[in-house]
């Protein structure tokens, strides 16, 4: 992989939807591209600002930085894809998209504590997933969670997470996103120059 700049980076992500977004999506009956690109498409349909969309957009992008096979969760393995995307994306983006990639699996776990109708919205390979990621957060943990500066933007693109998961969605291609993201990457490095 060569360096990544501002200038490609855009393009670097397109380049993995294209090569790797037809990849099964753990479970589910969508694929890794489908699911975000639905994530972003809810965002984008409840108007939400371009860093929300972006972040629905990649908040899945860690799956493709890691080094696990893709059916790691069916081995039991949490892969942590959470972590590997949001330090992939650090730097390119504004915290509010990384908190977004960052916190959507803590995100499920503090819904699932705090909501009792979350839950059961959840499809079958999420809550599988729940419980190699720690089940519902604790009562310690929520209080601490609900911390985060962003809380409020985590938690709804963890719905739009949740809801991005049906089979023969129409939605925007990466291409079409691609001018916005660009637009929310030189913005983060035009308020760091």
């Amino acid at each position: 992989m060569s360096t990544l700049s501002t200038d490609t980076i855009v393009e670097f992500i397109g380049d993995i939807f294209k090569r790797r977004g037809a990849e099964s999506y753990l479970g589910e009956n969508v694929t890794m591209s489908e699911h975000m690109l639905q994530g972003a498409a809810l965002a984008q349909a409840a108007g939400a600002r371009d860093d929300l969309v972006a972040g629905a957009l990649l908040h899945d992008i860690g799956h493709y930085t890691n080094e696990f096979p893709e059916d790691a969760l069916a081995q039991g393995t949490d892969n942590h894809h959470e972590e590997a995307g949001a330090r992939v994306m650090d730097g390119f983006f504004p915290p509010i998209v990384t908190d977004c990639i960052r916190w959507h699996v803590a995100a499920k776990r503090y819904l699932c504590a705090t909501d009792s109708a979350y839950f059961g919205q959840l499809s079958e390979a999420s809550v599988q997933s729940l419980n190699l990621q720690g089940g519902p957060m604790s009562d310690a943990e929520v209080i601490e969670f609900a911390k985060q500066p962003n809380l409020r933007d985590i938690l709804q693109v963890r719905i739009w997470d949740d809801q991005g998961k049906v089979p023969g969605m129409e939605t925007p291609t990466f291409d079409d996103y691609a001018p916005m993201l660009q637009r929310v990457v030189d913005a983060h490095a035009g308020a760091h120059t």
